[in-house]
């Protein structure tokens, strides 16, 4: 553990503004793992996970015989950090980060990684771990004993929620649902009968194509445009029995409680053989309306973090974050933590020239919906 110069300038620049019981922590870089500390720094201040995974700790905490996994590790991280003595410093995310390299063999190396395929990797193993976990509860003795104490009726008629070609039923929703979950719904209407066939899915963020000179409601728009199947490509219809030229579309069903937005800076240029990163100009706005979802119509929303890529190829460069926290916008960059000006947020749009002296570009974009507590 050790306090940085930067901590103490930190809390100068806050002065009495600084807010009543946060903690502002650098996290110190191992080799490469700007990606993981990125993430990290952005999770820790979306309010309603961090709070959900603190009282997982206090719940957990004295399992004797638990296992350490990627949920413990992280539940015992932000621990650390919300339970420090100092309101500034920087902290060693050592065991967390080897968890991370043990769990998974894509992050052992010391070559760059990219910041979104960890985000996904860590959601996912979090939600595995609580189904796991939910799971072994419900299969214990204790369980099955208060179980077939109740009605012998329930019993009789078998369980609430049958298993389904053995799946459950309805999905296990987990905390970490509540906060990332939208469903996606995937519209295809045949061009002969007009028949709609209609395909919900779950999703954790969007990753949106990006053009020159766009805004995040564009690349919205074009997520959402119709598609016509044709050729090659027609759709088999149910009701026609037979392949149909048809239209395609998807459209944000259900938004979730935390919106999460990657921008597809990566893409693999055919002639080149290879990826390259584009650094095109992709407004993000502070406050962003979700038009035409089914539920929830005109959601609003407000960015409260951004993970940024800086440098310009796809596979070496740095990661850092941005974070609002009681109104004040924090940059964080491994152990690094300074206060930054809210107006200076449009560098980080993007370029509108092919070779930008400026490698500072959004990647991941966090928006919490205003219609929620938070």
């Amino acid at each position: 553990m050790v306090m940085g110069a930067t901590g103490s300038k930190l809390e100068k620049a806050l002065g009495e503004q600084f807010p009543e019981g946060e903690r502002y922590f650098g996290l110190e870089n191992f080799g490469n793992t700007c990606y993981c500390n990125s993430v990290l720094q952005v999770l820790y201040f979306c309010i309603p996970f961090r709070e959900q995974l603190l009282d997982y700790y206090e719940n957990n905490k004295n399992v004797g015989d638990a296992e350490e996994n990627l949920l413990t590790c992280l539940a015992d991280l932000f621990s650390q950090i919300s339970s420090q003595k100092k309101k500034t410093g920087v902290i060693s995310p050592r065991r967390f980060v080897q968890r991370v390299k043990k769990q998974n063999e894509l992050f052992r190396s010391y070559m760059h990684q990219d910041a979104h395929e960890f985000l996904n990797f860590l959601l996912n193993e979090l939600v595995d771990t609580l189904e796991r976990e939910s799971n072994a509860a419900n299969s214990s003795p204790e369980a099955s004993s208060s179980s077939s104490s109740s009605s012998s009726e329930k019993v009789a008629n078998g369980p609430s929620n049958p298993p389904v070609n053995g799946l459950r039923k309805d999905p296990f929703v987990t905390w970490v649902h509540d906060s990332f979950q939208g469903i996606l719904t995937n519209e295809t209407r045949c061009l002969r009968c007009e028949t709609v066939t209609a395909r919900d899915e779950t999703f954790f963020d969007l990753s949106l194509d990006i053009e020159q000179n766009s805004s995040i409601t564009s690349c919205l728009k074009n997520f959402s445009s119709t598609e016509t199947l044709n050729a090659e490509d027609k759709f088999f219809c149910d009701k026609c029995c037979s392949l149909q030229e048809a239209q395609k579309r998807m459209k944000i069903k259900k938004p979730p409680s935390i919106l999460v937005i990657h921008l597809k800076r990566f893409k693999y240029i055919e002639h080149l053989g290879r990826n390259k990163k584009l650094s095109y100009r992709v407004v993000f706005p502070m406050e962003l309306k979700l038009m035409n979802t089914v539920e929830d119509p005109d959601t609003e929303y407000s960015l409260f973090a951004v993970v940024v890529h800086i440098g310009t190829g796809p596979n070496h460069g740095h990661y850092v974050s941005l974070v609002k926290s009681h109104n004040h916008w924090l940059y964080f960059d491994d152990e690094t933590v300074e206060m930054i000006d809210e107006l200076t947020m449009h560098k980080y749009f993007g370029s509108s020239q092919e070779y930008p002296s400026n490698t500072e570009h959004g990647y991941i974009l966090f928006y919490e919906s205003l219609g929620k507590s938070s």
